[in-house]
């Protein structure tokens, strides 16, 4: 039953219809998901219309994988997802980073010291200064990102 899933398109809010293109499952089927999995709560809006959030839709996908591709029961599964939704708490809870698919390099100081004596020029123009500023705004991303997990 391998089938690979189109991507989630960058919106705010998906429909019932949406969603089951999108995870390959027909709406009536996640409408018992969401009997069965305390954790799955789309918002519910005007004559009861559901609107899914994209961590939503990546449970979703989660519950479908344990469920017909890893061959979990509905109970079976329900646990395993208390149990990723703890796992997950805890990290936050201790501070951990979790940036899924992001590698993450740690560069030592000398290292640093490496690189801002080589001489780079791309031959566009692009020399040491413009790569160090790019460089240290990275870091500096990746700072943020780590403070706000």
């Amino acid at each position: 039953m391998e089938k690979t899933l189109p991507p989630i398109p960058a919106k705010r809010y998906f429909t019932i219809g949406e969603v089951g293109d999108l995870c390959g499952v027909k709406p009536h089927v996640l409408r018992y998901w969401e009997q069965e999995f305390t954790q799955l709560r789309p918002m519910k809006r005007r004559g009861n219309r559901r609107y899914y959030q994209h961590h939503e839709v990546l449970m979703i996908r989660r519950i479908r994988d344990l469920l017909y591709d890893q061959g979990f029961t509905i109970s079976g599964a329900r646990n395993k997802m208390q149990e990723i939704v703890q796992t997950e708490r805890d990290k936050k809870r201790n501070g951990e980073v979790m940036l899924d698919g992001v590698e993450v390099l740690e560069v030592s100081d000398s290292e640093l010291e490496d690189f801002e004596d080589t001489q780079l020029d791309d031959g566009a123009g692009v020399g040491n200064e413009q790569l160090l500023l790019v460089r240290r705004e990275l870091f500096e991303i990746r700072n943020l990102l780590t403070a706000a997990y």
